[in-house]
């Protein structure tokens, strides 16, 4: 699944193409940023990918729009329209893509949306779990979503108190969205192997210091993911480069680069983690 990086560096290459990961001469020839933009009309393909308004309505009120800036909260991409937000979850296998109108269609295309200049946003969905909205306000749909862990005014102490009294394992808070938003599996992983802390570790067990660490950590994983536009593993991301990177995540069996020891893997809450045995204690 897309993480915060990941959907960070789309969000760029919406804004700008030339931050695109498809960087060859020919992909670039006539696109621009999508800010700006007005929209045509929309095809939606596939009509469980769009989870609200119904698509009837959805149609009159997205046509004729124009895209105001194009934003990021947690894993959510964020459009603001004339009138109204235009939301994107990629979920598993979700992405976006710019092209000209007279690119052949995909098979995975869920959701089409055309603009007045020939070009259309695309959002291609191979496993179909990505889901679109259009609302008034993001508010009801953020309402559960944490701090954002990029946020400066974060401190080590919120996530303290946030966790101090919790038996949950360290790896299960840190994938809750709802304590802090756009961290998933790969991120948690590499951030805990850097602030040296086992991911079964239950949550109240952390001090102020350790969550300063932890905090610090996440802060640095995801700010290198975002310089290297992200990491692509298994799941149709148009990526970058972070994988070739990581000190832990799936790497089971090979060595530690600081101690040598074995990289191991565990299952916590249905999700897999790697950790060092010997740098994790």
């Amino acid at each position: 699944m897309p993480e915060l990086p990941e959907v960070e560096t789309i969000v760029r290459s919406l804004r700008n193409p030339e931050n695109d990961l498809l960087k060859d001469e020919q992909s670039l020839r006539g696109r621009s940023g999508i800010i700006g933009k007005t929209i045509h009309d929309a095809d939606l393909r596939w009509l469980r990918t769009l989870a609200t308004p119904e698509p009837e309505v959805f149609q009159q009120r997205i046509t004729g729009q124009n895209i105001l800036s194009v934003d990021r909260r947690g894993k959510f991409i964020v459009m603001t329209l004339d009138a109204g937000t235009l939301l994107f979850h990629l979920r598993m296998s979700g992405d976006l893509r710019v092209e000209s109108q007279t690119q052949p269609v995909q098979t995975h295309d869920r959701l089409i949306i055309n603009f007045v200049d020939k070009q259309r946003l695309v959002f291609n969905d191979t496993r179909k779990f990505g889901r679109v909205w259009l609302v008034d306000e993001v508010s009801e749909i953020f309402a559960n979503l944490g701090p954002e862990p990029l946020d400066p005014k974060l401190t080590g102490e919120d996530l303290y108190e946030s966790w101090s009294r919790s038996t949950r394992m360290i790896k299960t808070l840190l994938l809750d969205q709802s304590l802090l938003a756009g961290v998933g599996n790969i991120y948690s992983d590499e951030a805990l192997f850097r602030a040296r802390i086992h991911p079964s570790t239950p949550g109240r067990f952390l001090t102020v210091e350790k969550c300063d660490q932890l905090l610090a950590a996440v802060r640095e994983v995801l700010e290198e993911g975002i310089r290297r536009n992200g990491a692509s593993i298994d799941w149709v991301y148009r990526g970058g480069d972070f994988q070739n990177y990581f000190k832990v995540y799936q790497r089971t069996g090979e060595a530690c680069e600081i101690c040598g020891t074995p990289i191991e893997r565990l299952v916590i809450g249905q999700r897999s983690s790697h950790f060092c045995p010997h740098c994790q204690l």
